[in-house]
């Protein structure tokens, strides 16, 4: 996974960002739960985080933690989690309908994806316009 800064960067500068987003779509179920737990870890890095919203990113993250696996919701929540700290990223991922799924999961998911998605819901709620 990425977790260094600097392949992170690296990553996104190489056009992985996109091509993870494009498996969170249409790739296999491991795909899927691989792809959305890297983009897990590169939404923790300011210099990475803006630019999976950029590439579309956001709804297929949702629509994994709507439907999936449960490995794929815990880190598609993990991910909207880290990249809910960001401001516009919240009004996003509230635009997205993302609220909702995360709300379920939080309700009735394993036990990472309601810690994932609890967060997610908690830094959603500095967000004004998601109260």
């Amino acid at each position: 996974m990425a977790v260094n800064a600097d392949t992170q960067v690296a990553i996104a500068l190489g056009g992985g960002i996109g091509l993870l987003v494009e498996l969170l779509r249409s790739g296999t179920s491991v795909a899927k739960e691989n792809a959305a737990g890297a983009l897990a870890k590169m939404a923790i890095n300011a210099d990475t985080q803006v630019a999976i919203p950029a590439v579309g990113g956001i709804g297929p993250l949702v629509e994994l933690a709507r439907s999936s696996t449960s490995v794929a919701k815990e880190n598609a929540a993990g991910a909207l989690w880290n990249l809910a700290i960001n401001a516009d990223t919240q009004v996003a991922i509230a635009a997205a309908g993302g609220i909702g799924p995360l709300v379920e999961l939080a309700r009735s998911g394993t036990s990472v994806a309601k810690e994932n998605a609890a967060g997610a819901l908690r830094n959603l709620s500095f967000n004004a316009d998601n109260r």
